[in-house]
């Protein structure tokens, strides 16, 4: 291949052209409402950069972010951005560092129920890690490695460098290791089970159909869990382009028809002419096996693509036809399951045999109890109709989850901070954290092994949320407890920073320099520091090198690199794998004056699954018998009786169909439309969407009525697990039964730190129950939740979820 030069745009006419490496560590005050830093550079200046919402352009005025633009080459922005300088500046920003008093006092003899109701006290930098570095020191020689929790799950900064959670991994495994995590939260069930079946998870990260193929050949498009654009507002790594409504909208524009299989009709919907079929929630495996039942049963299913390229179908036959327990999975039964018609269902069938047909199923089906099948439906289903590995035809489980997805990889990817070698080797699922802290010593199953908790005395978590993305936030209060010493670094009062014993100030992706790249985008991105610092706050690189000094690995840590030394380094590795490619990349310093590269645009017709179909004993999937495993021997003999060896119906614990007279609700949990899950929540567009400070829930009409309620009320929404104020809006975008709220509401007790409060602010995580999905991923499961709700009377309590907290 011959070399090309790639395309470079500047940052446009309105930049200053002068370097704009701003060095950090000055230091501002705060006032009483937030005010920002004031730079030593004056003048005004419109800087290109990126984040986890897309690249977009800062204007900068005498040191202050003052306004931000889209990126103009990205065909649909989200208006996230606009977030960006006012939380930059909230007074919910953490000033300096600081101690929780009593901790301060008595360290691990301090109790720690007390976290999250204490007053802090102010601390200066080199007391902050002295403290820390001691602490880290003391359980390492009274505990040994396995008693720390350093894995920091969650979204955190958008540049490749400035990773504080690969961060966190290094300087653990420096210091002899940590207990890290298993799976994710957001398709933790399906990451599990999909390499059973098919080999790998290439389905869910890619690459798999592109859109252009759909566009071209694609006729059908059935939506399990429905599709929706803000989903594809983020991507790891930042972007150029939001490319998913765009494709969804050329969907449309070629005549290709499109159902969304959904409790709840989002935007979408109208927008592209779909077809809304609401369905019982967490039913969805029902209502695919009832329509493989009519495949089978009317002679369309592609038998000769089953015998030639899956293994395990004369097992799971017997059970679709009901052979095997008497009750044939066929549209009558699945009616009174899925609450779908029966009719409805067998006409599916045949217009998806008929035509080419693109099955997506969203990450949300398998975030259930049992969410595991779900997804198993989605496989057997694309195998009976027999069109996986053809253009336009098969499955995916990412199309609208995230954006980015169905875009062809590009080959140049910068790589990240590395995380170094974990001497410890104890993993625990994530979705398990308040099991961990709460059993240690006790035994639990997971994906055929058995493994035994370990007793975490310490955690350190820099860049994410716990308590907003795991479930029965009241539980977690519980186990909070228990650890001896909890360290957090972020740039904002979260209400996990709130719950530390030590908390040390971050900087934002603005107050420093990075760089912005995905492997799902053809951008690479400068990412220079914006403005200083605000009050005390520090990259989290220069806070664990000082660490690692105190602790004797500083050079280990850093490898001898300042923060550019790193940034030149990870971009030079990504030219070296470019010409591999054929590509030549422009130097380091071109980059960094001009802004990004753009790389040319990926071939557009992959086909997920076309070799192994073209031939697939040369290109055999890395199952136990190379090929799609519709029955998995290898989970039947784990014995899971939550997770049996094929797609099966299993009724949930808790569930609409199992509904009784104290909670007959199904309560949805979704992506949120103006924040990243709890992230951006003290911005101006979360805060604007707020009813009355609380966070919106929408109920049916039907629903409402029966409770009293009206759009604009606050009602509580509670079950056995706890409770939570939310502001009510009556709608017949979900079905009846049905409650549908957004998560990432930063939760606000009443009594701060007292399990079982009322949080005045609605997070749906305080009555979401705490269970693996199965005991084969042991993922989470909040999508099977019952509420109730009952409208709240007389004055309501004020929202101080962004208030900073005490200081003695």
């Amino acid at each position: 291949m011959a070399q090309r030069d790639l395309f470079r745009i500047g940052r446009g006419p309105s930049l200053d052209r002068r370097r704009f490496l701003l060095a950090g560590g000055a230091a501002a005050a705060f006032a009483a409402g937030g005010v920002g830093p004031t730079l030593a550079i004056p003048g005004d200046k419109e800087v290109l950069t990126s984040s986890h919402w897309g690249a977009f352009r800062a204007r900068v005025v005498d040191g202050r972010l003052v306004s931000v633009a889209p990126f103009e080459r990205d065909p649909f922005p989200t208006a996230m951005i606009q977030n960006f300088p006012a939380i930059l500046y909230d007074k919910s920003r953490i000033a300096k560092p600081m101690a929780r008093k009593s901790w301060l006092e008595k360290r691990e003899k301090a109790d720690g129920a007390e976290r999250g109701k204490e007053p802090f006290v102010e601390l200066d930098w080199d007391r902050a890690l002295d403290i820390a570095a001691e602490e880290m020191r003391r359980v390492k020689a009274d505990h040994g490695n396995e008693a720390f929790y350093a894995a920091s799950y969650g979204w955190a900064s958008g540049g490749r460098f400035h990773a504080c959670d690969e961060m966190t991994n290094r300087l653990y495994a420096l210091h002899g290791g940590y207990v890290d995590d298993l799976t994710n939260y957001s398709f933790g069930a399906g990451m599990v089970l999909l390499p059973h079946l098919l080999g790998s998870n290439q389905a869910i990260g890619g690459p798999f159909t592109t859109w252009a193929s759909l566009v071209r050949n694609t006729k059908l498009i059935v939506m399990f869990g429905g599709a929706t654009f803000k989903n594809a507002q983020i991507t790891w790594g930042g972007s150029g382009e939001h490319t998913t409504e765009k494709w969804l909208r050329q969907c449309h524009a070629a005549g290709i028809e499109m159902i969304a299989i959904n409790p709840v009709r989002e935007d979408e919907v109208g927008a592209l002419g779909m077809e809304w079929r609401p369905i019982r929630p967490n039913s969805d495996v029902a209502l695919m096996l009832a329509l493989c039942h009519t495949l089978l049963t009317e002679d369309l299913a592609d038998l000769s693509f089953v015998e030639r390229y899956t293994a395990g179908f004369a097992q799971v036959r017997p059970y679709i036809l009901g052979e095997s327990d008497g009750q044939p999975k066929d549209a009558d039964w699945a009616a009174a399951v899925t609450e779908v018609p029966a009719d409805w269902i067998r006409n599916l069938a045949r217009k998806m045999a008929a035509q080419r047909t693109m099955i997506m199923t969203a990450w949300s089906l398998q975030r259930a109890r049992f969410g595991e099948q779900p997804w198993w439906g989605t496989v057997l289903l694309s195998a009976l109709l027999g069109q996986i590995g053809l253009p336009g035809g098969g499955f995916g489980f990412s199309y609208t989850s995230i954006n980015g997805y169905a875009f062809p990889p590009n080959n140049v990817s910068v790589p990240g901070f590395s995380r170094g070698r974990n001497p410890v080797k104890l993993r625990i699922p994530v979705a398990r954290i308040a099991d961990m802290l709460l059993q240690p010593g006790e035994d639990f199953e997971f994906n055929g092994r058995q493994m035994t908790y370990p007793d975490i005395r310490m955690i350190h978590w820099a860049g994410g949320n716990p308590f907003h993305h795991h479930q029965d936030l009241n539980r977690l209060t519980r186990a909070w407890a228990k650890p001896e010493t909890v360290i957090v670094q972020d740039p904002w009062w979260t209400p996990t920073a709130r719950r530390a014993d030590l908390v040390l100030p971050a900087t934002t992706t603005m107050e420093r320099n990075d760089i912005g790249a995905s492997p799902r985008d053809r951008y690479i991105f400068a990412m220079p520091q914006l403005v200083s610092p605000v009050g005390q706050a520090r990259n989290d690189f220069d806070i664990y090198a000082d660490l690692a000094e105190r602790l004797g690995y500083r050079a280990d840590f850093t490898e001898d690199r300042d923060e550019m030394g790193w940034l030149r380094h990870l971009y030079d590795t990504a030219r070296e794998r470019a010409v591999a490619e054929g590509l030549v990349l422009p130097d380091f310093a071109t980059f960094w004056e001009d802004g990004l590269v753009v790389m040319p645009r990926p071939v557009d017709d992959y086909i997920y699954l076309a070799d192994f179909r073209a031939d697939p004993e040369a290109n055999a999937l890395r199952t136990p018998s190379g090929r799609i495993e519709l029955f998995s021997e290898k989970i039947a003999a784990m014995g899971y009786d939550d997770c049996p060896g094929q797609a099966t119906w299993l009724e949930p614990e808790e569930w609409l169909g199992a509904a009784g007279e104290e909670s007959p609700l199904h309560l949805i949990s979704s992506h949120p439309q103006h924040r990243l899950h709890s992230q951006m929540d003290n911005g101006p567009l979360a805060r604007a969407s707020k009813i009355q400070g609380r966070e919106p829930l929408w109920l049916h009409p039907e629903d409402a009525a029966a409770r009293g309620l009206e759009t604009g009320d606050v009602a509580r929404l509670f079950n056995a697990r706890g409770a939570c104020q939310v502001g009510v809006i009556v709608s017949d975008r979900v079905r009846p039964g049905v409650a549908m709220i957004h998560e990432g509401a930063w939760i606000d007790p009443l009594e701060p730190g007292v399990p079982g409060s009322l949080d005045k602010h609605g997070n749906p995580n305080l009555v979401t129950r705490d269970i693996g999905s199965s005991r084969l991923s042991q993922a989470c499961a909040a999508q099977s939740a019952l509420v109730q709700i009952e409208k709240t009377e007389g004055p309501l309590p004020d929202i101080t979820a962004y208030d900073p907290p005490e200081v003695a």
